[in-house]
């Protein structure tokens, strides 16, 4: 964890951003990861969550879904072991590496252009739309890490995420999936690529 002034980038993908825009991240300010893991809801249109779905769908031949209760199930499953995986990883930033900033609390970011441009491919290989790179001065601090070496989404015992997130937090050793967290004062100093008019 370093703290200072220093420059990244950022691969804009839910609102655009525009110069001058001012950003604050502190241990109080959560990001958009920590509320769509951490407090987005699954439901069918009945209003039923994952577990009532299961309960209901229980028969003597097993269990058995239509496709609105299968989707809600998948989604659910998704964001439960993506939520498993960050939780752990807070819990082990909080326990040895509490200067760091934390995942749910701060701005991803990529350290050189080249780097936000491999996220770019990423995001879009998800079908996730990528609108802007771009250009932040940020006077805080950052911790740069490998998002390679994340717990995995499986389901592997917790054991065995915990150590992956005690690998994660020693910082970026191979330089596979490179990326800064990046908290404090931060500021939209320009836009690199507009990829939507």
């Amino acid at each position: 964890m370093k703290e200072k002034n220093f420059t990244v980038y950022h691969v804009v993908t839910r609102k655009k951003m525009k110069i001058g825009q001012e950003i604050y991240f502190d241990k109080h300010q959560k990001n958009t990861l920590s509320s769509f893991f951490l407090e987005k809801e699954q439901l069918n249109l009945k209003g039923e969550d994952f577990i009532q779905i299961l309960y209901g769908s229980y028969t003597e031949d097993g269990l058995v879904m239509n496709k609105e209760d299968a989707d809600v199930a998948i989604r659910y499953v998704s964001q439960t072991i993506r939520a498993i995986r960050e939780v752990i990883v807070e819990m082990v930033r909080l326990q040895e590496y509490p200067e760091y900033p934390s995942r749910l609390s701060c701005l991803y970011a990529a350290k050189n252009y080249e780097d936000a441009l491999k996220w770019k491919d990423l995001f879009e290989s998800y079908n996730r739309k990528v609108l802007q790179i771009v250009k932040l001065q940020v006077n805080g601090n950052y911790f740069e890490g490998d998002g390679d070496l994340l717990p995995k989404e499986d389901g592997v015992p917790f054991s065995k995420k915990i150590e992956q997130a005690k690998e994660y937090w020693k910082g970026n050793i191979n330089n596979n999936l490179p990326e800064l967290l990046v908290n404090g004062k931060i500021i939209v100093v320009d836009i690199i690529d507009d990829f939507v008019n």
